[in-house]
């Protein structure tokens, strides 16, 4: 199937399709893909709705704003689309908020010349993400390369499963997903967050997340905070944590007390269900647990300090 041509709708679908060795034949991506860094200048067949420039309370208010009234918060470029010709288009269901939604993407295939296929990916859980890949493999004839690299994922996971269970004692974690207002984590992170050593005490694993108060994560009386907001880079979800600093209720907590919060690059991790959940496994187990888990072969999570106290570190 050398002579497919693949259309990505969703940046874990774009790094899927490429560790299947399927980069060749990708010829379209969302304006949001950006790994690996070669698929930058590929021809971008969505928009987003979402002004660069808004906060994160804004962007908030119009994603429920877009939700609560059925608009959509991406568009499909169909001109783009249709001169791409696709064979395969790739998509997801699982959230309106990080992608064209699936009835749309759909009933523009139904447009197009040639019917191209719809794959459609829907993960809720590590074990599910790694069934994404067989998937794809499955209408790209790559199977025999998704077990390869299943394999290689699963032993990574198991290395650091193996390790975590050598702990003497877990920390109560809150890995959330935003600030501005806080959201919990959901899906596969709070099984991440088991593997790598600590207790999840927001988020229910197969679950998406939900909005918090910051009264409930006071509740919680998390040990550690790790923060990865959705499409974020640490250097914007450091400007968020810093609004934080003269909240009572987020001074109060445990984690802040003891200089026990924890950013990563939300964008690139935790977020997109594909190969680097791996990666972001790795760089929350060596936040937890620094000793009994190597430094992670990609950028390690930062340890978070106030304005007043210096700049951010690495871990």
């Amino acid at each position: 199937m050398t002579d497919l041509r693949i259309v990505s709708l969703l940046p874990s679908a774009t790094e899927i399709i490429c560790a299947l060795g399927l980069e060749a034949q990708l010829v379209g991506v969302t304006h949001e893909c950006d790994y690996p860094p070669s698929v930058r200048d590929l021809p971008k067949v969505t928009h987003t709705l979402i002004p660069t420039d808004a906060t994160s309370q804004e962007i908030d208010h119009l994603v429920r704003e877009r939700l609560q009234s059925v608009q959509a918060l991406y568009t499909l470029n169909l001109p783009v689309l249709e001169a791409l010709q696709p064979d395969v288009i790739v998509t997801q269901a699982l959230c309106d908020v990080c992608a064209v939604a699936e009835e749309e993407v759909k009933a523009a295939a139904c447009r197009l010349p040639g019917n191209p296929q719809v794959i459609n990916l829907e993960p809720q859980t590590l074990e599910e993400v790694f069934a994404s890949l067989h998937q794809v493999a499955a209408a790209t004839g790559r199977q025999s390369v998704a077990e390869e690299v299943v394999a290689g994922l699963q032993a990574r996971v198991e290395a650091v499963a193996r390790r975590s269970a050598m702990v003497d004692r877990r920390p109560r974690v809150a890995l959330l997903e935003w600030l501005h207002p806080p959201f919990s984590c959901g899906h596969w992170s709070p099984e991440l967050v088991h593997l790598a050593g600590g207790e999840e005490v927001l988020g229910r694993a197969g679950v998406p997340s939900r909005t918090l108060t910051w009264e409930e994560v006071a509740a919680a009386r998390p040990e550690v905070v790790f923060v990865a907001c959705c499409g974020f880079s640490v250097e914007r979800t450091l400007e968020d944590l810093d609004l934080l600093a003269a909240h009572p209720v987020w001074s109060s907590l445990p984690a802040v007390r003891q200089g026990q919060v924890y950013v990563t690059d939300g964008s690139h991790y935790f977020s997109r269900p594909g190969p680097r959940l791996v990666e972001s496994l790795e760089i929350l187990a060596h936040a937890l647990h620094p000793a009994l888990h190597p430094r992670p072969a990609v950028e390690p999570a930062i340890a978070y300090r106030p304005k007043h106290q210096g700049a951010a570190v690495g871990v």
